[in-house]
C-alpha cells in the first residue's frame, strides 16, 4: 500500500516469517503503532484502529496469523465494489436553475397579498439572471425569465406577471416583504443619509475655521523673554 511506503511492506514481510506466534503479535503491535504515527490526521476518524489491522493484513496478502484486537478481513473486500449512493431524481423543467428554484416559485404563489407576490416574483427575476450570468457571458431579458417562472407557476402567477410587464420590475424586491416594506426601507435610508449629510456639514464648518490660539499663557512670556535675550546689544 503506497501510503505506507515501501519499508513498512518489508516490516510486514519480516513480521510474517516469525515462527513464534507470540513474538509475531508482539512485533504486529509494535508495527500498528508505526502506521499510526505515518498518519496521525486519521486518528480521529471512526475505526481507525481496525482499518489499520485491516491495511496490516492486506499488505500480509491475509497470511498473518496475530492475536489482533479485530479479526482478519475476509479476502473479497479487495475486489468488491463499493454500493452505489442512490440519488434523489426528480424531472426538471430548467436544470440549470436547479430545484431550489421550483420550490421558490411555489412559494411565491402562497404569498398572501397581490403585492408581495409581485414583489417575489421580481426577487425570482434577478435570482434567475444570476444563475444565469454564473454560466453564460451575456445576460438573459427579463421577459424570458417572467415566461420561465409563467410555465413553472403553471399560469397562476399570471396577473403578477402581466402588472409586472406593464408597470414594471419592483427595485430592491425582497420576498419578506411587500412595497410598503419598501417604502419603510427607502424612508430609513434616506433619513440616514439626511443625517449624515447634517453631520458632514458641521464638521466641514468645523474644520474650515481656523484653530484660535491663546496669546495669554506662559510660554508666550517665556518665548518673548528668550527672543529679546538673543538681541544684539549696542556696543
Amino acid at each position: 500500500m503506497k501510503e505506507y511506503g515501501s519499508n513498512v511492506q518489508k516490516l510486514v514481510e519480516h513480521i510474517v516469517t516469525i515462527p513464534d506466534k507470540e513474538t509475531r503479535t508482539k512485533h504486529a503491535h509494535i508495527l500498528v503503532e508505526l502506521m499510526r504515527q505515518i498518519h496521525p490526521q486519521m486518528r480521529d476518524g471512526a475505526d481507525y484502529s481496525k482499518k489499520l489491522w485491516d491495511d496490516l493484513y492486506i499488505m500480509a496478502n491475509f497470511d498473518l496469523d496475530v492475536d489482533s484486537p479485530f479479526p482478519a478481513p475476509p479476502k473479497e473486500i479487495l475486489g468488491k465494489r463499493p454500493k452505489q449512493i442512490p440519488y434523489t431524481q426528480s424531472k426538471l423543467k430548467h436544470k440549470f436553475y436547479g430545484r431550489n428554484l421550483e420550490l421558490l416559485v411555489l412559494k411565491a404563489m402562497l404569498a398572501d397579498t397581490f403585492d408581495e407576490r409581485k414583489a417575489f416574483v421580481s426577487y425570482l427575476v434577478k435570482l434567475m439572471k444570476s444563475f444565469y450570468l454564473s454560466w453564460n457571458r451575456d445576460s438573459v431579458e427579463t421577459g424570458v425569465c417572467l415566461n420561465q417562472i409563467l410555465e413553472l407557476s403553471g399560469g397562476r402567477l399570471k396577473p403578477e406577471i402581466d402588472d409586472l410587464l406593464t408597470n414594471g420590475m419592483i427595485d430592491e424586491a425582497n420576498p419578506k416583504d411587500g412595497p410598503a416594506g419598501f417604502r419603510q426601507r427607502t424612508n430609513f435610508v434616506n433619513r440616514n443619509n439626511n443625517n449624515n449629510n447634517n453631520t458632514g456639514g458641521y464638521r466641514n464648518n468645523n474644520r474650515n475655521q481656523p484653530p484660535q490660539r491663546n496669546n495669554m499663557g506662559p510660554n508666550n512670556n517665556n518665548k518673548n523673554r528668550f527672543n529679546n535675550n538673543n538681541r544684539k546689544r549696542p556696543l
